[in-house]
């Protein structure tokens, strides 16, 4: 009675090409996009460098080879020309990369769960350090003013109209981070000119002797690693700008960046050796007439700085909810094209943070503690996945563990130097980042618990029920068509739940049984179902086989698919009733969505338990399934079922008979 209908294909709503094409436009939307927070590091990396102790020239110039060099092997080499090449149809990010490599090894999940969440954790600390960077330097202009409230009115602007989508915010910023990268080069060259001495630090000796030879040179790191905490934003954003975009326009980034870096060591050593009091090096560069016009440029780049971290932030929460890895969430998708999404509670909890960190700390000087911490987790688990990767490609063991060895290497030694943060203000942003790996681990291995503990039943022995019911005029007719969301694996099982529901809960009689289910694959943009025949024109099988970044909008889809099987003769799509038939009205459509509540009969170790009851805690906060499926409300019935898991099958019972008489204590 089963027999496989051939694949067919649903016209998918997104771009067909996975790769943009290079283009003057798509380089400047990608210098609006996604250098935001790298390319704003010149405001506070230095001033973090030197602190408070004398200026000498070993600093200064070993300062600036770390730098130079940081920029060069994290963010040029590991980054741009490697880890960009590990796009999943065009689709970049931590979680984009682990659908690539998961079905190697499990425990994978492990780096990409502590990689996203310390992602998510950086993102509510940039946007505040970054605009409070730019906006402290009116300082310079008016030493008393209080730039607490500046910066939460430009805050809540940004996070205001996200809902209009990256592909707008792209357009309006890219001129303004042109012009902001510009104003870095001549800044850094007009000081570079009368002191070319300072392009000595691009030899990485000087670099070593500040690690090895300075008593705290190493610790030097923690602040060195902050010129590099956007790199993991250029990988996250690739399906925003594509890769040759982002390669090609890295080119022009990166020199202005160091430009501007010599420009500010070559002012740092024209003050001859005498501590940084309240400036700033970056604001120094500049002539007292281009004050107001450079503080203005530094706050519409620090918006954008603060846009990257944000929209990254998205992309990978969409990523992490098709994969099961976060609670749904409503994704909305602001415009047609492809990889750009906004969603609401992200923004809002990002927004949030931001606030509470502004309000906390006050001065990007006090936020500079918390910030690259969080980061250096990410970059390290992306070495662990990206080696997997290549492994996976075929690549020569030796290249594999040349490239762990390296980046291990240089990634623990700025971890080692973070570690220093932790009490200066690190612990905020481990606390949350702790908080989401919590929340993501308590979600996946929830979902993993209930798949494995869940029971399932032949459906081919419940047909011939299922076709007796469906012609028993006995039983009040619930619907022309009858569709269940069905999470079993194969085409021959069913949840017990469902049989539950179909013959014990409420007998369903239909003229059609639909079984529906969506298997979402490592790929981002496919859109394909198969349809298995139960019983021919009675009782059928729809899978759903979507990418991980299609919204599921199954109500349009499994309409379409019906549309298509009607035209193939598979199906009856007019009414089964005498009245509305004759008119060929087409019939009803009802989903049948259960809600699972755990069981008092579940008999699971504590540890599951803990997980699961954590697990259904965060499903009563997140998207109903009905949303996150995208069903019509209107058709659809939502039942509760019991889920019982692992129950009790060892109870022993003793029964007392009616004859047996209790004989009394003496």
């Amino acid at each position: 009675m089963l027999g496989a209908q051939p694949v067919a294909s649903i016209r998918c709503m997104q771009e067909s090409s996975f790769s943009h094409k290079f283009s003057a436009g798509g380089l400047l939307v990608a210098l609006g996009i996604i250098y935001g927070d790298i390319g704003t590091s010149p405001l506070y990396v230095l001033k973090a460098v030197v602190g408070d102790q004398p200026i000498t020239e070993e600093i200064v110039l070993g300062a600036l080879s770390c730098i130079v060099w940081t920029l060069t092997l994290l963010t040029t080499v590991k980054y741009v020309m490697l880890t960009l090449r590990a796009d999943n149809r065009g689709e970049g990010g931590i979680f984009a990369l682990y659908a690539l490599v998961r079905k190697n090894a499990r425990w994978l999940l492990v780096p990409a769960i502590i990689g996203g969440s310390a992602l998510l954790a950086d993102g509510i600390i940039t946007p505040p350090i970054s605009v409070s960077s730019a906006i402290e330097g009116l300082r310079k202009i008016y030493p008393n003013i209080e730039t607490v409230p500046i910066v939460l009115v430009i805050l809540t602007g940004l996070f205001s109209i996200q809902h209009f989508g990256t592909k707008i915010v792209g357009n309006s910023f890219g001129p303004i981070m042109l012009g902001w990268f510009l104003m870095l080069a001549v800044l850094g060259i007009v000081w570079i000119i009368p002191n070319p001495g300072v392009l000595r630090a691009i030899n990485p000796m000087y670099a070593f002797n500040m690690l090895f030879m300075l008593n705290n040179g190493f610790w030097i790191l923690g602040a060195v690693f902050l010129c590099t905490t956007g790199a993991e934003a250029l990988y996250s954003d690739l399906g925003h700008c594509g890769r040759k975009n982002i390669q090609v326009s890295w080119v022009f980034v990166k020199l202005a960046l160091i430009l501007n870096y010599m420009g500010q060591g070559a002012w740092l050593l024209s003050r001859g050796g005498a501590p940084l009091t309240s400036e700033n090096p970056f604001f120094e560069l500049m002539p007292s007439w281009f004050l107001i016009p450079g503080i203005v440029i530094a706050t519409f780049a620090t918006i954008i700085a603060s846009q990257a971290l944000i929209s990254g932030s998205f992309t990978l929460a969409v990523e992490a909810m098709r994969l099961s890895v976060l609670p749904k969430a409503k994704i909305v998708y602001p415009t047609v094209l492809k990889g750009q999404t906004y969603v609401p509670a992200v923004n809002f909890l990002l927004f949030v943070g931001c606030v509470v960190v502004v309000l906390h700390f006050r001065d990007s000087s006090h936020m500079e503690a918390a910030y690259g911490l969080a980061i250096t987790l990410t970059m390290l688990m992306t070495t662990l996945l990206f080696s997997n990767y290549l492994s996976r490609r075929r690549i020569p063991k030796a290249l594999v563990a040349l490239y762990l060895g390296v980046y291990l290497s240089i990634e623990l030694a700025f971890l080692g130097a973070n570690l220093l943060k932790i009490h200066h203000g690190g612990w905020f942003t481990l606390l949350v980042g702790s908080g989401l790996a919590t929340i993501m681990y308590l979600w996946n291995a929830g979902s993993r618990l209930k798949v494995a503990y869940t029971d399932y039943e032949s459906l081919p022995q419940h047909l011939p029920a299922l076709e007796a019911l469906g012609r028993d005029q006995s039983v009040p007719k619930y619907s022309t068509h009858l569709v269940y969301m069905t999470g079993a694996p194969f085409p021959k099982l069913i949840e017990s739940k469902i049989v539950y529901s179909l013959f014990h809960l409420h007998p369903k009689r239909a003229d059609v049984y639909w079984f529906i289910h969506v298997n979402v694959l490592d790929v981002p943009y496919t859109t394909e179902y198969e349809v298995t025949t139960l019983i021919p024109k009675k009782v059928f099988r729809v899978d759903f086989n979507l990418g991980f970044r299609v919204e599921p909008r199954i109500n349009f889809f499994f309409k379409k698919v019906i549309e298509e099987m009607a035209e193939r003769g598979e199906v009856d799509l007019v009414s089964r009733y005498e009245s509305l038939r004759s008119s060929k009205i087409a019939g009803d459509l009802r989903f049948v969505v259960l809600h699972k509540e755990l069981s008092y009969e579940s008999d699971l170790p504590w540890l599951d338990r803990l997980t699961i009851e954590g697990h259904f805690l965060l499903k009563k906060v997140s998207l109903s399934e009905e949303a996150s499926f995208g069903l019509d409300t209107s058709s659809v019935t939502k039942e509760l079922v019991p889920l019982v898991l692992s129950p009790a099958r060892d109870v022993e019972l003793r029964r007392i008979d009616h004859e047996q008489q209790l004989v009394p204590r003496r």
